[in-house]
């Protein structure tokens, strides 16, 4: 049996991965700095998982193959050790890339929307027998609550990452394009130079190849110019209104998604009862506008808890939570992701929060993206100065550590608490939600 070791298991793309080759037949290992959720369910499908500090003793005996997270740092501890046993070494993207000229593969791109619309395409596939694998940025629970689904057929459904580059090492048979903006600007820097990534990303297509570009949005309008085979998809065609009345997933950004996969459907001639009975039973993905009913204190609250941490992502979710809940107060707790990214576009999350619709928001302590940020860029931005940039009284800033006592002391029965964010912000949800039992994460 090959063994294969995965650092940085825990990372949502990676242990996606992992999972696709325990389906294979491989003896898997890994190592993470903390253990998480999807470690622990790695670990009940028979992976063994060491956490806590990196080190050459982590990398199994007879291991054919290590893959890596693009986050790790080249001095890594198993990384070394590989070089030193002359073992493989693949990045998280430099495998998929090969899983993708292995299959007819399907590739979900864009700033936005790639987990949502992947989510949606996989289940509406699966809806029309085409039995696909499934590799996404987020946890399904028609996928047994997984983010890999390892089917029989030729089709790969796959969420394609713009960070770091990553989406130039696949070769897709179709690109769904969704948006393109401006982020992870500590690796692009400027609007042009992610731009001229998308461009050559979608020069990966062969003469064949089909684009499924989003019209609404003027960089993707820019970049499909070029594509001989682009079909396009907006939300002034007549299928929104249709698909509004049926998704359950509230917001127009949903809409948007829910035509990007009917239109990769009509590509391969799956019929449209099909497609909209799958998507009208989607509901969310995993921290997509999730939502629970909870108590705190006794008191009825609604939690919505969601992965937007760039601000059109946080505009996106908190319109769609007022029209879902027009006359409730909302509550939104958001933690900025990264300090790099907060400096960036420090002035779109200032925008986005004045203008926000919903009650009062709270906003936190930027998470720390451990060896991705740079020292001068920390002491230039923080929670408090958001706040106050943002100069609105229904705008406060609380310490993380003490957002649980504030929950507990403020929330009132009937309210609706939004919990933002792409970092461990994900640990107060879980404090609230996890079995009704209520751990001291902080």
């Amino acid at each position: 049996m090959e063994k294969a070791h995965f650092i940085g298991i825990g990372g949502i793309g990676v242990s996606a991965l992992a999972k696709y080759y325990l389906k294979k037949g491989f003896r898997v290992s890994g190592s993470d700095l903390v253990s998480s959720e999807i470690i622990e369910s790695l670990k009940k499908q028979g992976a063994k998982i060491f956490t806590g500090k990196h080190s050459a003793k982590n990398l199994i005996k007879n291991a054919s193959l290590v893959i890596y997270s693009p986050a790790v740092q080249s001095g890594n501890p198993e990384l070394k050790e590989a070089r030193k046993r002359k073992i493989k070494i693949q990045s998280y993207p430099q495998v998929l890339g090969q899983l993708t000229r292995e299959y007819f593969t399907i590739a979900v791109s864009g700033t936005h929307g790639k987990s949502t619309t992947t989510a949606m395409l996989g289940l509406l596939f699966i809806k029309a027998g085409f039995d696909p694998t499934i590799i996404l940025g987020t946890k399904l629970k028609e996928l047994g609550n997984s983010n890999c689904r390892v089917g029989k057929s030729q089709y790969l459904i796959i969420e394609a990452d713009e960070h770091f580059a990553s989406f130039l090492n696949y070769w897709p048979r179709i690109i769904v394009l969704t948006t393109v903006e401006e982020d992870h600007l500590d690796y692009y820097k400027n609007l042009k130079n992610i731009i001229s990534a998308f461009k050559k990303y979608l020069g990966h297509l062969d003469k064949d190849g089909i684009l499924i570009a989003n019209k609404d949005d003027n960089n993707v309008l820019r970049l499909s110019r070029k594509i001989k085979n682009t079909v396009y998809y907006s939300l002034k065609q007549k299928d929104s209104k249709k698909l509004k009345s049926i998704l359950r997933a509230p917001g127009e950004h949903n809409i948007s998604n829910a035509l990007a996969a009917l239109s990769v459907a009509r590509t391969l001639k799956i019929p449209d009862k099909i497609s909209f009975q799958a998507l009208s039973s989607y509901t969310h993905a995993w921290r997509r506008f999730e939502i629970h009913k909870i108590k705190i204190k006794g008191k009825r609250i609604t939690l919505i808890s969601d992965y937007g941490h760039h601000p059109t992502e946080v505009r996106v979710t908190l319109k769609a939570a007022r029209e879902k809940y027009p006359k409730k107060k909302i509550l939104c707790v958001f933690q900025p992701h990264q300090y790099q990214r907060t400096y960036y576009l420090f002035r779109d999350f200032v925008k986005i929060f004045k203008k926000s619709p919903v009650d009062n928001m709270i906003i936190t302590d930027i998470y720390d993206v451990a060896g991705r940020e740079e020292k001068e860029i920390k002491k230039q931005v923080s929670a408090e100065k958001l706040v106050e940039a943002i100069n609105e009284n229904k705008t406060i800033y609380v310490p993380k550590k003490e957002l649980l006592g504030y929950l507990e002391k403020n929330l009132e029965t009937g309210q609706v608490l939004i919990i933002m964010g792409a970092g461990d912000i994900y640990g107060i949800t879980l404090s609230l939600t996890e079995s009704g039992k209520r751990k001291k994460i902080y």
